[in-house]
């Protein structure tokens, strides 16, 4: 019996759904939205101590949203939810997941690696500064030489570098599905996002003990495309969630472009999208993509990443492979 297989027992998910499948085996919105509500129902009913990874971007935002909307149809719990605290946020978005998290009623996990956190912090570190690998703890220490096999006596202070995503993103996850017996995760990538995401199914198993606690991501928007999201937070999620929307919903055309009464606070897209950022990564490392709102770009011919330091998304595939989302 294979150890997927074995992991855990209780488990009836089947591994290979979405198995060669792209967005365009979706080819409406209605469509996408039906297979997102059967797998996060599925997920939500199968395993015993899931979580919604949420980083207050669209994506996990969106997936919470079949979260909530499957747990009160079907009278299931709302998991926690685990935010990634890596120090190096907007504060916009901090605020931003703050606020819908206390709106929305959300018992929010912030999974940091405080050993790190707290060095930083002691020593008055700005991002780019080095932190020498023989200050932290053991169990950094290990990840480093160990499982990085890094041999610099120091790495910088900064969030999209192979060193600082693995300790400051993968160890807290990974730390958190530990210290929670966490079984599955509600994650929300997507097929088109990333090459390296490309080849997931919508429950994916990572059950290796070498690399991370064995656990199951649980994969509900694999099918949505950039514009597909968009298109169901202003048709969907926005006039569901926000009292005094349009029920027909509302694009809007424009930063301040919202129907009377309707102020950017009372939706919940983070401001960042509104201000011409496409993609949230770290406040040093992420800019804006153009001038108008996410939505109204040219999703087609630009990539929604651009805005992110190259250096780290040429890593990605080591780095996923390493437990990274």
């Amino acid at each position: 019996m294979s150890e997927t297989a074995e992991f855990p027992d209780y488990l009836d998910v089947d591994y290979s759904d979405g198995e060669g499948e792209t967005p365009e085996d979706y080819p409406t919105v209605n469509h996408k939205i039906e297979k997102a509500i059967e797998v996060t129902k599925q997920g939500l009913e199968e395993y015993e101590n899931p979580v919604v990874m949420w980083t207050g971007g669209k994506d996990s935002t969106l997936t919470l949203y079949f979260v909530k909307e499957v747990a009160d149809r079907f009278d299931l719990e709302v998991p926690p939810v685990v935010f990634i605290d890596h120090y190096q946020h907007f504060d916009e978005l901090i605020d931003f997941t703050k606020h819908w998290a206390d709106e929305w009623d959300l018992d929010v996990i912030w999974a940091r690696n405080t050993n790190v956190g707290d060095y930083v912090d002691e020593n008055g570190l700005e991002p780019g500064d080095d932190i020498p690998v023989d200050e932290l703890s053991e169990h950094n220490q290990h990840h480093i030489r160990n499982i990085l096999e890094y041999e610099e006596d120091t790495f910088p202070f900064l969030l999209d570098t192979y060193v600082g995503n693995h300790l400051l993103k993968t160890v807290a996850l990974n730390d958190t599905i530990e210290e929670h017996d966490v079984d599955g995760i509600l994650s929300g990538i997507r097929w088109d996002e990333q090459e390296s995401r490309a080849d997931e199914t919508f429950f994916s198993p990572r059950h290796d003990p070498d690399i991370y606690p064995p656990h199951d991501r649980i994969q509900p928007i694999l099918q949505f495309a950039e514009a597909d999201v968009w298109e169901a937070f202003w048709n969907f999620v926005v006039p569901d969630t926000v009292e005094g929307y349009p029920d027909e919903g509302y694009v809007p055309q424009g930063q301040d472009d919202l129907p009377e009464g309707i102020e950017k606070e009372d939706v919940p897209v983070s401001p960042k999208y509104f201000a011409g950022f496409r993609s949230l990564g770290s406040e040093v490392s992420t800019d804006k993509s153009a001038e108008e709102p996410a939505w109204l770009q040219d999703m087609e011919n630009t990539t929604e990443r651009a805005g992110r330091a190259q250096d780290k998304e040429d890593l990605m595939e080591r780095l996923r492979d390493l437990g990274y989302m």
